[in-house]
């Protein structure tokens, strides 16, 4: 018997057009899961539907314009999801704003130090990583309550179990950088929050963990990675790739004993 088996499971990823969502759905579809990429970013959504419907059959995913802190988007997205696979087995929560510094990302972070950091930024962040999470799981928890079972898996982050090493984020330019308040308070709110979803519906055949990946490789400047290097016990950054046997062990029977359980995939960093 394959535990790892996820075929025909029907998985709904939030934040699916950006590096994590992309790579993972991807990983689902491959292994047989029925997936809905759900994303914010509909400028995006022509360009990766075309790809995806190069790589896979058709009738394996449905791509979906989705808005995690409006309640009509929300609904808009879950009807055409059971009307298309006719339930929801997982949702991952992975849909978040987060100050990125590789190259395509680095120029939009706001680089103020924390006792000037801009307040309007961090409500913006509570809005979505933190509120519009909630309101994405209590609109799936009412679906996964009427099927009687449910598999949710929040995408959560190492500075939500340590606070960043701001040397990792000084590239030796004389203009230094940060990582901002907004991402670490609304990331570190996932842990708890998990084992809340954990146990509140710990008898309704509701599963909630959460993983914690860190330092994706998305063509990141020398530098960074000359940082990075330093301070990771494996000496690198994880590659997206990588991120594919753990959800899938979050998202199959193989973990199926597990509830409220973070899951830490980040090479070391929060070892030491």
């Amino acid at each position: 018997m394959n535990f790892f088996d996820i075929h025909e499971k029907v998985i709904l990823v939030t934040g699916a057009f950006g590096l994590i969502g992309k790579e993972i759905s991807r990983g689902f579809i491959g292994q047989g899961a029925k997936v809905v990429l759900a994303d914010l970013n509909e400028a995006r959504m022509q360009s990766l539907e075309a790809e995806l419907r190069q790589e896979f059959p058709e009738g394996t995913f449905l791509l979906h314009s989705l808005d995690i802190t409006n309640d009509d988007s929300i609904a808009t997205c879950l009807r055409a999801t059971v009307e298309a696979f006719g339930r929801i087995d997982v949702l991952i929560n992975n849909a978040a704003i987060d100050a990125k510094f590789d190259k395509e990302n680095s120029g939009q972070v706001n680089q103020s130090r924390f006792e000037n950091y801009p307040i309007d930024l961090l409500r913006k962040s509570v809005e979505v990583n933190l509120t519009g999470t909630v309101l994405m799981t209590q609109h799936v928890c009412r679906q996964m309550l009427l099927q009687g079972s449910g598999n949710i898996i929040n995408v959560a982050s190492t500075y939500s179990l340590v606070a960043p090493n701001q040397s990792l984020y000084d590239f030796g330019e004389g203009t230094k950088n940060f990582k901002p308040i907004d991402y670490i308070a609304t990331k570190s709110f996932i842990p708890n929050f998990t084992r809340y979803i954990a146990t509140f519906y710990s008898k309704d055949n509701i599963r909630c963990n959460a993983i914690v990946p860190h330092g994706i490789y998305n063509d990141h400047d020398e530098k960074f990675l000359v940082n990075f290097s330093k301070m990771s016990p494996l000496g690198r950054m994880c590659e997206r790739e990588e991120l594919n046997g753990p959800f899938t062990f979050l998202a199959s029977e193989a973990s199926s004993y597990m509830t409220g359980s973070v899951l830490v995939v980040d090479g070391g960093w929060t070892a030491w």
